[in-house]
């Protein structure tokens, strides 16, 4: 195709004039600056998982004596094939990926649909309803009675534990209250007037519009179920193949650096002990680097509806 000509006015053809800008030396001092900045903010925010890559890539004896700084050395893939060999480590991934999918889709319906009935006007106790829902974010009984509220409902040493306390999220329902306030109401009208139902139009108006405050309380719900693990050591003692995969970590931790102030303390450890220390440490780190990945695979897929989301979702209270 041959280019378009301008005439001697600087008009395109159909008498629109095409603009042109030209940048200051301030405006070019201003950009050079700013993606300068904005690449070593990035830098700073990748170079963790870098960082925790290479170690787990790298030879195991650099590693633990802390060599291992910009690149790996020793390359090999042991630590990730080892994972295999790991005690219960499948089926606490198992455990944590159950309660990650099941817990976020609960708490998700939830909110949705709890947002969406303080928003009726005509619903008895509304306010009183909404109202209560928010004092819990500010008073609660303590472990203990919580604990004792759990056994008595037979949530404990039971996976179900981990999933029903969570569908109830109180500042989830506020930022969906607060969306679907945002969509105009003749939506619902025209649906009324059509013979629709509050159910109807919940899952044919009210849930597509939603997309976006959705998605952002669901990164929400699944970066809480999978990083949680205190829930694990209070309510699943009596069952470690319910344990959680963040747990698991946790104990890794726990036992290395006992062994650890033992070793420091003077005291005497079994070379085949301190091998398996060692190995601990590493798969350890392995896992760390695992256990990140679903969330960063996930959130890049959903972070245009996030941003929507939260900033629409912010715009009244």
């Amino acid at each position: 195709m041959e280019p378009v000509a301008e005439n001697k006015r600087g008009l395109m053809p159909g008498g629109v004039a095409k603009r042109r800008f030209k940048l200051s030396a301030g405006d070019i001092i201003f950009s050079i600056l700013n993606y300068i900045f904005f690449t070593l903010f990035t830098l700073i925010c990748v170079f963790p998982f870098y960082y925790l890559f290479i170690n787990t890539i790298s030879d195991n004896e650099l590693v633990r004596t802390g060599q291992i700084k910009w690149y790996p050395v020793g390359i090999h893939f042991n630590n990730y094939i080892s994972l295999v060999n790991v005690n219960s480590l499948g089926t606490s991934v198992l455990v944590s990926v159950g309660r990650t999918i099941l817990g976020t889709s609960f708490m998700v319906a939830a909110s949705a649909f709890v947002g969406y009935l303080v928003t009726k006007k005509e619903m008895w106790g509304r306010r009183f309803i909404y109202r209560l829902f928010i004092v819990t974010m500010y008073f609660n009984a303590g472990l203990i009675p919580w604990y004792m509220n759990m056994s008595m409902l037979g949530l404990t040493n039971n996976f179900w534990g981990y999933v029903i306390p969570g569908i109830v999220a109180p500042f989830n329902i506020i930022l969906v209250k607060t969306y679907i306030e945002s969509i105009p109401s003749e939506l619902e009208e025209s649906a009324f007037i059509d013979g629709a139902g509050y159910l109807t139009i919940f899952t044919r108006i009210i849930w597509p519009l939603s997309k976006p405050i959705l998605a952002t309380i669901a990164i929400f719900g699944a970066v809480g179920h999978w990083n949680s693990f205190t829930d694990s050591m209070i309510l699943m003692s009596g069952k470690p193949e319910l344990y959680t995969l963040q747990y698991r970590l946790y104990i890794y931790l726990t036992s290395t650096s006992n062994l650890s102030a033992l070793m420091n303390s003077g005291g005497s450890v079994n070379t085949s002990v301190l091998n398996s220390v060692l190995n601990a440490r590493t798969v350890k780190l392995t896992v760390a680097m695992v256990t990140i990945l679903p969330i960063l695979l996930v959130y890049p897929f959903m972070q245009r509806y996030f941003i929507k989301g939260i900033m629409i979702g912010a715009v009244k209270g």
